[in-house]
């Protein structure tokens, strides 16, 4: 440790003093506590232990310490990184000389969990090296051997195995994640963890440095981990690695970035706070252990800034016996202790015997009670923390009152199963109708404050989006520059006159629109456009956490309903008889929905209606069916589409750019593995439209930055049919409702993206749509003066925006849209989901209904 910068006295007094107080520590506080010895430790650990017994407490457990009976299966000792304190991993050669295989073989896997089983175990501790099929051949000749796409593959298959034939649940340690990863893995166990060991960057980018040279050990790498984790509502473990060269500066900000992804998804189950142990062999065998003190002071401190309700973790086996010095610290969990299997990390290390363990907890006044791998409050707690594949699993070892482990349970393997089917019909399945009468019954979901995260971190995170005053300098003189360039060739517009158009007002902006209607004429001619489809939306039960979705409900809530297939193919039938050429099908994603599902809605829709298009499946759906599945996202795709999927909406894109996406959305997929579905669907053939939802905490910055990757991809695969302009109807949305984004886009916003829209994706995506939902007919009719030709679908029934507070109707029947297109002088033409001629008998069908459903026609129940 950095022996410099030593704390004065009256700093350190000062410290303490607001320890005491219960007054919350900024890091240069908790730099010098961390560095608090003798009697100033003794004092900091006293108010360190009253935090922890008051949340205790709160609990309901108090003088209860706990820890979870556990084995430990190192699926792979193999990884790309090159930590170099590291004895756990090895390489393809020694493990051939030992005669191992480059993996645990499934029936060694199963071998060692059944083992621990019959020992009253209830925790399969997974840990293995990152990626190592990115490092060694022998890695990927392996998985290839035995038919798995990547590592990840391999553990999701054992972790099945392992609740199916044993019984413990998995707690899975694989390393560096993706959001992808995530959703993947959730399904499959009941936690999962990865240690955080320090932001101090500098540790891993200088030679030298403990984590040189190992790509998964940049902290903005874990950090982004340890998000992704909150985000997809995985109950998470992770820690710190003390002693590995940082300074207490970095030690106390490693903390509070912990504190900080802790108070913004409540995600972070437990802190393990780990001391460094020389081992030989390695690169830091020379290195000092670091002291019991620095163990103490550092759990000390972790307690004071997690505060009362966190859990924290120091291992038993590497603190030679002085529990007793944890616990006055504030610990109030010692881990998995496995009464069968090596710490494999610490094998010189062995775990302490529980018994012996109990005496040394009741020697401190705490009595020792077992935990499973998620800590009791996800237990409680249920959805969505625990996915209903592994939720079963889990409440049969539990205590329903407690959380904790059972004492009489019997840990034995129960079938792990996808549902076969759509979830059965039930609750408001009139909604699509009913939210013209009688409108939502409230306005937010009963969840609001637990779904979306932590609302006073969001603000916070919101806060730090650049704000609009990105506006040019010379506004005018930019404006009239950029508008000269963009009526001789909108392809040469730089980023810098974008912007300035972006800010256009007053006559400006309608010379940017008259140019955008320019372009417009040129590209597509003066038709307005138009579809007749129904949508339908199969359900709206969510726990995603989107917090501008005003549609998504717990499946508790007065609002909640899913539809059945045969409602859903009922509803079909319903639009094809009125003239539809298009089902629009998208919902929530329901936890019971089984990743086959979609298949099956297409497939029946097809099958009742065999000449109707199949939109559908936004690329969040697209990603959740192919986790589910265990499918590739091209394999699913793929499936999809034998399944009768024609086209997909490209929803779900709201803004593509992370920073804006995470104040948005607390779990919807990220903007590259949006634009990693859409051209992956493009080059199947499948093709899809594209969207923007703005208006709410973006910028023109991120309208531009939306624009510009939207053309690229068009450039490369040629897939998008349309562009969509989606305004952002704050009425009812939480992200408004906790006043955090602005109440929508203005009218010049409108004008200003429209007209954007056309002069940025020329000439690369020809269609622009607007939307007559979100802006009613007169403003529809604007945009189309403004550089659009599209105004969507009839759509027949429109339930997201009208939960949202839309005042437009659920519906517009073929002479509305009709007149719309000639209250600014163009003709019209009914078109085909791809823009092409729609057939005669189609046509007859619609104008005799006028493409809506008639008043007699029954509701489905």
């Amino acid at each position: 440790m950095d022996a410099t910068n030593i704390p004065t006295a009256n700093a350190m007094r000062r410290a303490l003093r607001r320890a005491r107080d219960g007054v919350a520590l900024d890091a240069t506080e908790a730099a010098v506590l961390l560095r608090a010895r003798g009697e100033d430790l003794r004092d900091l650990c006293a108010s360190a232990a009253r935090v922890r017994d008051a949340g205790l407490e709160a609990a309901g457990r108090p003088g209860v310490i706990t820890y979870s009976r556990s084995v430990f299966i190192p699926l792979t000792r193999l990884c790309r990184d090159k930590c170099h304190y590291c004895t756990f991993v090895t390489v393809p050669g020694k493990l051939r000389r030992a005669g191992h295989g480059m993996f645990m073989s499934p029936d060694e896997v199963l071998e060692v969990a059944r083992r621990g089983a019959e020992l009253g175990c209830k925790e399969a501790l997974i840990t293995l090296g990152d990626k190592p099929e990115d490092r060694w051949p022998e890695a990927r000749e392996w998985l290839d051997a035995h038919g798995y796409d990547d590592t990840i593959a391999y553990v999701r298959a054992m972790s099945i195995r392992i609740l199916e034939e044993t019984g413990l649940l998995p707690h899975l340690n694989p390393g560096v994640l993706s959001w992808t990863d995530f959703q993947r893995l959730k399904p499959v166990s009941a936690s999962m963890g990865m240690m955080l060991e320090t932001t101090a960057t500098r540790l891993w980018s200088e030679p030298g440095g403990p984590h040189h040279g190992s790509p998964d050990k940049e902290p903005a790498v874990r950090l982004r981990v340890l998000e992704d984790a909150g985000r997809s509502s995985v109950p998470f473990t992770s820690g710190l690695l003390i002693g590995i060269g940082e300074t207490y500066e970095e030690r106390a900000e490693s903390l509070f970035a912990l504190r900080r992804v802790s108070r913004a998804y409540h995600g972070i189950q437990e802190l393990i706070l780990q001391n460094f142990r020389a081992k030989p062999d390695t690169a830091m065998r020379g290195m000092p252990d670091a002291e019991l003190d620095e163990l103490v002071a550092t759990v000390a401190v972790a307690r004071h800034i997690m505060g009362p309700s966190a859990c924290l973790q120091a291992p038993p086996n590497l603190v030679d016996g002085e529990y007793g010095r944890l616990i006055g610290a504030g610990v109030d969990d010692w881990g998995g202790v496995s009464p069968l299997t090596p710490d494999h990390v610490n094998p010189e290390r062995p775990w302490p015997q529980i018994d012996r363990l109990a005496e040394q907890s009741a020697a401190a006044g705490f009595e020792l009670r077992e935990r499973l791998a998620v800590y009791p409050e996800y237990v409680r707690h249920g959805e969505p923390w625990l996915d209903p594949r592994v939720l079963p699993h889990v409440r049969a070892l539990a205590d329903p009152e407690t959380g904790l482990a059972r004492p009489d349970a019997v840990v034995t393997g129960h079938p792990w199963q996808e549902p076969e089917d759509l979830p059965d019909s039930y609750g408001r399945t009139d909604l699509h109708t009913a939210i013209d009468t009688e409108g939502r019954t409230g306005d937010r979901r009963a969840d609001f404050e637990d779904v979306y995260g932590d609302w006073e971190v969001l603000r916070e995170q919101a806060a730090a989006v650049p704000g609009p005053a990105g506006a040019p300098e010379r506004l005018d003189g930019d404006v009239r520059a950029a508008l000269a360039v963009a009526a001789d060739d909108p392809e040469k517009l730089t980023d810098e006159q974008a912007l300035a158009l972006f800010h256009a007002d007053g006559p400006a902006l309608d010379a940017l629109c008259r140019i955008a209607d320019a372009v417009r004429r040129d590209a597509v001619g003066d038709e307005v456009t138009y579809c007749v489809t129904r949508n339908i939306n199969f359900t709206n039960v969510c726990y995603t956490g989107c917090r501008f979705c005003a549609f998504a409900q717990r499946r508790t809530d007065a609002d909640a309903y899913s539809l059945s297939l045969d409602q859903v193919a009922d509803r079909a039938a319903q639009a094809w008889e009125v003239g539809a050429t298009e089902v629009c099908m998208q919902g929530g994603i329901h936890p019971d929905l089984p990743g086959t599902a979609y298949f099956d809605i297409a497939r029946a829709v097809k099958e009742r209606v065999p000449g109707i298009h199949v939109h559908a499946f936004s690329p969040m759906e697209v990603v959740n069916g192919a986790t589910r599945t265990g499918l590739s996202i091209r394999d699913w795709l793929q499936r999809a589409k034998e399944s009768g999927l024609d086209t997909i909406p490209g929803t779900a894109a709201e803004i593509l750019d992370d920073e804006v996406r995470w104040v948005l959305t607390k779990g919807k997929l990220p903007a590259a593995t949006w634009v990693e579905v859409v051209t992956t669907a493009h080059e199947l053939g499948i093709r899809s439209s594209s969207t923007m939802m703005y208006g709410h905490v973006d910028t023109p910055a991120h309208w531009l930055g939306h624009l510009r990757l939207l053309a690229g991809i068009q450039q490369r695969t040629g897939g998008f049919t349309e562009f969509v302009t989606l305004p952002f109807i704050h009425t009812n949305a939480p992200v408004y409702l906790a006043g955090i984004a602005r109440p929508g886009p203005t009218a010049r916003d409108n004008r200003a993206v429209v007209a954007m829209a056309r002069l940025l994706l020329h000439p690369h995506i020809r269609n622009i749509q607007t939307s007559w939902v979100k802006l009613g007919a007169e403003g529809a009719a604007e945009m189309l003066r403004s550089g659009a030709n599209d105004l969507g679908g009839t759509l027949m029934e429109e339930t997201i925006s009208r939960m949202a507070g839309s005042a437009y109707g659920s519906y517009k029947s073929v002479r509305e849209l009709q007149a719309i297109a000639e209250a600014v002088g163009r003709p019209h033409r009914q078109r085909t989901t791809t823009y092409g001629e729609v057939p005669a008998e189609r046509l007859a069908a619609a104008l005799a209904s006028d493409g809506h459903l008639p008043a007699l026609l029954p509701l489905v129940d």
